[in-house]
């Protein structure tokens, strides 16, 4: 019997073909809805990433391949979607690909979190098309927010960032994500060996 090698994943035939199948960002907004592509346009002018964050993201060397499972529709999704752009942009080396959540349901079977189809759900793959994370649907912050809302004193939220712009705290907690993610592959020791690094 043959050995596996050290490092698979039995997956990465999956997500190669669908990484090709996905939509890159301006493709997946026109072919949506022009009312809803509207408002992630919109929502693209209130992304502004700090020089610092460009920084970061431009020091990044190892490829990243993302799958991104949307909703148009979505509000989380138009939220979050053009933080997604606004990353695309400054790094070279992140490739984002967007599928509509109705038109792929066995991709958002796939991605259920708690069972349910939401959305965004981002996975992260290696430049072997390897899982490195997935991450869904909404941030911290986000859910702090809500839980405080529909919650109340019930349920301690812990510290809160309330002076600062509420999308601003969104972009760094996806970039501290993008980062752990970068990260994680440049530290990876078949990477180091492939890239003598």
């Amino acid at each position: 019997m043959a050995e596996k090698p050290a490092y698979l994943d039995t997956r990465e035939a999956l997500f190669r073909e669908y990484f090709k199948k996905g939509l890159p960002y301006e493709e997946y907004l026109h072919a949506g809805d022009p009312k809803h592509a509207e408002r992630w346009r919109e929502a693209e002018k209130h992304v502004v990433l700090t020089e610092a964050q460009k920084a970061l993201l431009g020091s990044f060397v190892r490829q990243i391949h993302v799958l991104c499972v949307s909703g148009i529709w979505c509000g989380d999704c138009v939220r979050q979607g053009p933080i997604f752009r606004a990353f695309e942009r400054a790094s070279s080396v992140i490739d984002f690909r967007y599928f509509e959540r109705e038109e792929h349901p066995d991709l958002m079977d796939e991605l259920r979190i708690t069972g349910a189809k939401k959305v965004p759900v981002v996975v992260f793959l290696s430049e072997g098309f390897f899982e490195v994370e997935r991450f869904g649907d909404r941030t911290l912050s986000v859910y702090r927010h809500k839980a405080e809302r529909e919650l109340g004193p019930a349920c301690p939220v812990g510290i809160t960032p309330t002076a600062r712009d509420e999308t601003a705290v969104e972009v760094q907690e996806w970039l501290d994500i993008f980062e752990r993610v970068h990260l994680m592959l440049r530290l990876s020791p078949p990477l180091r060996e492939r890239h003598h690094d």
